[in-house]
């Protein structure tokens, strides 16, 4: 029964009408422990009735992480529905829940988007109420999975319930997996790779919506405490324990109800609660403390298992009645334990003496099957080096790493040196512990079990190693100096060129903050490796320098085909996009975007196809920047805004502001001022200690948008700061120097843009492309002297033919309008200016098409009055139109939810939406308007 709670009833009774109606929702209950969570989940349960199907699960604190265990529980009922799932997705949870092989490098996320298409599933015939109790306890990840499908659910019918307790702040803030990704096509370096969610001050938890329960009102707290003492408290004694409890419903059911009990002797309530809860246990038979020690110690509460445990510590099965009777443990129909509050278990293992502890451990060790469950609590139990116990734990962690739980793993590792008897092993598992924490982002865990693995060693490999693990630290720390230097010695001592190759590889990411002089020393070094034909690194080790160093005005190889280099990477054992995604950052730097655009798309189905989801946002950035530089706008905002939902779903704080920032750049052509803002400000919005990875890119936006408006100034300012400070090397600072040029030509300070310009012109040589040869030829246009004008824009006019970049061919006309319009030369002008007109209208790129029309009108013709830009398409939103366009080429709902990783009822939502603002209602319709 709840007492009150009308605020919270109707909370969770919006969320059962939402799912009813087939919408989906998430709610997060927080609170201090005994506030009430369970008992509004109880109340959700009880009012979802028969109408739902529920399935539940309860975090539980535990000495150990065992991958995937509190979703395993959650889902359990659901398993007969993978066949449901796409392979990739059904594969994934296969192997998460050890009923499949999961291989080396799994991709967490699609751990996250297989449990969103399974809660789908079982909620395809009747809504689905999904409760989690104590959501902070859950494994690492599990809570991912469970966050990534809470941050995707639309329209399925799923209503998701959690429970939380108040703990503090989170742990590290790392971003993900190390410096693994690139970013070079932008800011950003890293995160590729199958980062975890990070862990922010505000926890992992943070941005789901929220209800924080507080203390019942004070009728609502008497009539609980009447109810539950009758008259045997009054007077003093009932006053004291409302106050002391102060509303706190687990308090005034559990606190002592005499006068001489009440005296806290200044501990806080958990503390007091815990007292109570010790009490109670404390006169129960000794057989059924110990079977209670068992079941606490006992993470999945199986009858089954505790029973024999508990029997082989002398307490039988007759031992639970007297726990049963005092409502201290309950035991379900699916033969689970269930304590009755989890301060009560939790009070049961701390009265418990270590030795006895130990016992349960090992009793609940011998009574478990092989496998994972079984080592650890061995592991647990053991107080002395076990070679053979070690050598199951390291197992236990390799298949933790093979499901993306490198949480799980790290603790693994950590506890296998612990009990490994030679000083080289545990220092060897110590080594492999931080690694782990680091790919988990616990970047505190990682230093420490780096610096204690230092002392123990004198290997330099070993050493660097764990200059890798600190050097990850710093980097996500926002320390790139550090981190560089860090990476930069151990690629210098005495190991393996293809382990030097990695560190570079990461060295070259942290010196892309640093500044150009890091960078070139990085690749100078790269490329002087000695790396066999057969190391996958190696063509990719050839290949950067060779796209870098000469966008950095230094000498390096020819730039082979990016194809070539792709194949032969492939021959070298390079199978996953992961392998590859750097080169597609790599070609926009000297300006061969055509391959990027190529290759990134390739990458991107073949990512889609494998189910390689983490790497996925990394390559839809490069994609959508290739598809902005040709003129593909609308393109470019599908890709970038289905890039960002996925960045913000997994977490991938890094990706997040590159591509927010990058949407900004779009927002800034299209003249949406209040949105490009707001995505300028996200992006802008750091999500670990490291500056913005988007900051080069928002600027830029922010930039265009004032010059697209017309405040010159304002954009020469910004654009100024962007191309000659620290990021100048930067794919957008480089692109961006055009547009600072025209700001100041506008302004009368051509002086500005001198340095600017000539680092352009050697990067436009170097690039050996028509299209930058062309902005160059504008520039110099702009620039002077004015009797060269006219010859540099028509020679920029003919190479921008045949270029495919529509905005970049049209801002040249624009440009050469306006100058044949000052030298009262209007009949000349009427042309260009059409033109680029035309394109900008198309485009939708409101404020070029206004600049455009105000010069047209000023020569004497009328304008034509502004056209809708793209049709009826421009209607739709990007998501809208993505799943349209999938739709139009023949695909069902569920092959489009595949490839999206969305669910079949989502996707039919958004067509539902859809049809309606094109003016069709069938399938036939839609092929047709896109074939149109």
């Amino acid at each position: 029964m709840l007492y009150g709670r009308e605020r919270e009833r109707a909370a969770v009774d919006a969320l059962l009408d939402g799912a009813r109606g087939g919408r989906s929702g998430v709610l997060l209950l927080r609170g201090e422990p005994g506030i009430g969570k369970t008992a509004v989940l109880e109340y959700a349960v009880a009012a979802a009735g028969d109408g739902f199907r529920v399935i539940r699960a309860t975090g539980v604190e535990y000495e150990a992480e065992l991958p995937f265990a509190g979703l395993s529980l959650l889902l359990a009922s659901g398993l007969d529905h993978l066949d449901a799932l796409p392979g990739p997705q059904r594969r994934s949870l296969e192997g998460a829940f050890g009923l499949g092989e999961a291989t080396g490098g799994a991709d967490r996320l699609l751990a996250g988007l297989a449990t969103l298409g399974l809660l789908a599933e079982l909620a395809s015939e009747q809504p689905l109420l999904c409760v989690v109790d104590d959501v902070q306890w859950l494994d690492r990840s599990s809570l991912d999975a469970l966050l990534i499908a809470a941050r995707r659910l639309q329209a399925e019918g799923v209503a998701l319930l959690l429970a939380a307790r108040d703990t503090g702040a989170g742990a590290d803030a790392g971003a993900g997996a190390g410096i693994g990704g690139t970013g070079i096509g932008g800011a950003g370096i890293g995160g590729a790779g199958d980062p975890a969610l990070p862990v922010t001050a505000a926890g992992p938890l943070a941005g789901l919506p929220e209800l924080r329960l507080t203390g019942l009102a004070e009728p609502d707290a008497v009539r609980l405490l009447d109810d539950r003492t009758g008259t045997a408290l009054t007077g003093p004694a009932r006053r004291r324990l409302l106050a002391e409890a102060a509303g706190n419903p687990l308090a005034l059911v559990e606190l002592p109800s005499t006068e001489a009990d009440l005296a806290s002797g200044g501990l806080a309530l958990t503390s007091r609660l815990r007292i109570a809860f010790h009490g109670q246990v404390t006169g129960l038979p000794p057989a059924t403390q110990t079977l209670l020690l068992v079941a606490a110690a006992e993470e999945n509460g199986e009858l089954d298992v505790v029973l024999a445990a508990a029997a082989a510590l002398g307490a039988g099965a007759d031992a639970l009645e007297p726990a049963e009777r005092a409502g201290l443990v309950t035991v379900g129909t699916d033969r689970r334990f269930a304590f009755r509050h989890p301060l009560l278990r939790a009070a049961v293992l701390q009265r418990a003496p270590l030795q006895q502890r130990l016992a349960a451990h090992r009793a609940l060790g011998e009574a478990l099957e092989e496998g994972d469950r079984r080592t650890w609590h061995l592991a647990l139990a053991a107080t002395a080096p076990d070679a053979g116990l070690a050598d199951a734990l390291e197992r236990t962690a390799v298949r933790a790493e093979a499901r993306g739980a490198h949480g799980g793993a790290a603790a693994a590792y950590e506890r296998a040196a612990g009990l490994t008897p030679d000083r080289d092993g545990a220092t060897r598992r110590l080594v492999l512990a931080a690694e782990a924490a680091t790919e988990e982002g616990k970047l505190e865990l990682a230093e420490s079990l780096a610096d204690r693995a230092g002392a123990r060693t004198d290997s330099v490999f070993a050493h660097a190693l764990l200059d890798q693990v600190r050097a990850v630290a710093q980097f996500w720390r926002g320390a790139y100096p550090a981190a560089y230097r860090l990476l930069l010695d151990a690629a210098a001592t005495d190991i393996e060129p293809a382990h030097a190759a990695r560190m570079l590889l990461q060295a070259f990411h942290a010196a892309w903050y640093v500044g150009e002089e890091p960078v070139a020393t990085v690749l100078d070094r790269l490329a002087a490796l000695p790396l066999g034909a057969d190391e996958p690194l190696a063509p990719l080790a050839r290949h950067l320098p060779a796209a870098v160093l000469p966008a950095l005005g230094r000498p390096a190889d020819p730039l082979p085909e990016v194809r070539a280099t792709v194949a032969e990477a492939r021959r070298a054992g390079a199978e996953s996009p992961v392998d590859l995604v750097q080169l597609c950052g790599a070609t926009l730097v000297l300006g061969r975007d055509h391959e990027t655009l190529e290759l990134a798309a390739e990458l991107t189905a073949e990512a889609r196809a494998k189910g390689t989801v983490g790497v996925l946002p990394t390559l839809q950035f490069f994609l959508a920047e290739a598809e902005l530089f040709h003129g593909r706008h609308r393109d470019a905002e599908v890709t970038a805004a289905e890039g960002l939902a996925l960045a913000r779903d997994t977490g991938q704080a890094q990706w997040t502001s590159q591509l927010a920032s990058l949407l900004a750049c779009l927002a800034a052509l299209s003249g949406a001022d209040e949105r490009c803002a707001e995505l300028a400000a996200a992006a802008l919005v750091p999500g670990s200690a490291a500056p913005a990875a988007g900051e080069p890119w928002a600027h830029w936006a922010l930039a265009l948008l004032d010059l697209g408006r017309g405040r010159a100034a304002a954009a020469a300012d910004r654009l100024h700061a962007l191309t000659t400070g620290p990021y100048r090397h930067h794919v957008g600072a480089t692109r961006a120097v055009p547009d600072l040029v025209e700001a100041v030509v506008r302004l009368g300070g051509p002086e500005r843009a001198a340095e600017p310009y000539e680092r352009f012109a050697r990067w436009a040589a170097a690039a050996g492309t028509p299209w930058a040869e062309a902005l160059r030829l504008r520039c110099q246009a702009l620039l002077g002297p004015d009797e060269f004008a006219e010859s540099a824009y028509r020679a920029a006019l003919d190479l921008h033919e045949g270029a495919h970049r529509p905005f970049e061919h049209a801002r040249t006309a624009l440009l050469y309008g306006e100058w044949l319009r000052r030298e009262r030369r209007r009949t000349d002008a009427r042309p260009h200016l059409g033109a680029a007109l035309e394109t900008f209208e198309r485009l939708g790129a409101e404020p070029w098409a206004d600049r455009a029309r105000t010069e047209l009108t000023a020569t004497g013709t009328a304008a034509p009055a502004p056209a809708a830009a793209g049709g009826a398409l421009t209607g739709l939103t990007p998501q809208e139109l993505q799943i349209a366009r999938l739709a139009a080429r023949g695909l069902t709902n569920r092959d489009i939810a595949a490839q999206l990783f969305l669910s079949p009822r989502t996707v039919g939502h958004h067509l539902y939406k859809a049809y309606p603002k094109l003016g069709i209602a069938s399938r036939t319709e839609l092929a047709a308007l896109f074939a149109a």
